[in-house]
């Protein structure tokens, strides 16, 4: 009998995400990190290979803030970033995490901010 760990959990939700979810040069993937220091997003170019914009939780503006507000503001920068690399619209990977908490108050931001998804 094998044990699985909440991180190979994780990780089996993530490769069947991920078998779904695609981006574009239209639309891009934006794909979430989260740990318990922070979270991390970035909207990535899977034809290319690029990460058109990224935003991280070591960035001055989001340090000392706490966890959830943390989330917020990084989807506000992240719908401003990508406005300004030319994305309207973007394919949300949540990245084997459960929509919800931290990663929901994100898109919620983001989506409020401009970004369509």
């Amino acid at each position: 009998m094998s044990v699985r760990t909440r991180e190979t959990r994780r990780l089996r939700r993530r490769r069947r995400v991920r078998a779904k979810v695609r981006g574009s040069t239209e639309r891009p993937r934006l794909s979430v990190f989260r740990s318990n220091r922070g979270i991390g997003v970035q909207l990535i170019d899977d034809d290319r290979g690029h990460t058109v914009a990224a935003v991280n939780w070591a960035e001055p503006d989001l340090r000392g803030l706490c966890p959830l507000e943390q989330a917020k503001k990084a989807g506000e920068l992240i719908a401003a970033r990508a406005k300004e690399a030319g994305a309207e619209s973007c394919v949300f990977d949540r990245g084997g995490y459960l929509y919800h908490g931290r990663v929901k108050a994100l898109a919620e931001a983001a989506r409020e901010a401009g970004l369509r998804f």
